[in-house]
């Protein structure tokens, strides 16, 4: 446990499972006090059972971030939040001429409204106590084009948008607003599928793939005191993309 964000908030979306689960977990070792959002109330309870295990401080809410009452719902039981981790996020890969009406409002729904809402009801009170930080969880989808993932990578790209918006909006009051892209990362799913993590590492040119826990220390560091003069950032955790090279 360190003291680097000690009496400060945490809320982190989506924090029962993958990335925002090592976020979660990070931010707690840090100091915070975390609260746990996510659908499954199980995974929940081991999520914040984890944290408190670990000598942390934290307590789980459950909402559907693709509802908008739900969302504000979500704040108001959140109340002072010192940290805002936008992580929560779907994505279903499809072509456009397969992808449906409900596919294409859930991504902008959960992936760009709710982060939305979160910022109109949690940055007051931010400004008001005259600090406060926002981390938003990209993807390196939002900036180049990724097969099938198009309304996924879409929904990000105006959150980071949004980001940099955000940035200059809230700056001058003391509140940071950047955001964290990851590159292909472990996770639940992608463990299952070895093809997949074999050629998604070829993509990087660290010719793997990334952890949970690294993108968690990533985000841990924008939110922090040491990162006081980054605002408005979109930075890639990615592994570095490889170089174009002719084909022989």
């Amino acid at each position: 446990m360190t003291n680097t964000f000690d009496s400060r908030k945490a809320l982190v979306t989506g924090a029962t499972a993958g990335i925002g689960r090592a976020i979660a977990l990070q931010l707690a070792r840090d100091g915070a006090e975390v609260i746990v959002h996510g659908r499954n109330t199980e995974r929940g309870a081991k999520a914040v059972n984890d944290i408190e295990n670990a000598g942390g401080k934290a307590r789980f809410i459950k909402a559907d971030l693709s509802n908008a009452d739900e969302v504000r719902r979500l704040a108001a039981e959140a109340g002072d939040v010192d940290i805002l981790v936008n992580n929560a996020g779907v994505y279903n890969f499809a072509p456009t001429f397969e992808t449906e009406d409900d596919d294409f409002d859930s991504h902008f729904d959960t992936n760009l409204r709710a982060p939305y809402i979160l910022v109109q009801k949690l940055v007051p009170g931010m400004i008001e106590r005259g600090h406060g930080t926002v981390v938003n969880i990209s993807t390196v989808a939002a900036s180049t084009p990724s097969a099938d993932a198009g309304i996924y990578g879409a929904s990000k790209a105006a959150l980071d948008l949004l980001t940099k918006l955000w940035a200059d909006e809230f700056g001058g009051a003391g509140i940071r607003v950047n955001a964290i892209a990851p590159g292909p990362v472990e996770t639940e799913g992608t463990s299952e599928i070895p093809d997949l993590v074999e050629g998604l590492a070829r993509t990087r040119a660290i010719n793997r793939i990334g952890e949970p826990e690294e993108i968690a220390q990533a985000v841990a560091f924008i939110a922090s005191p040491a990162a006081s003069y980054i605002n408005g950032v979109v930075l890639p955790v990615d592994g570095g993309a490889r170089a174009l090279r002719p084909v022989a």
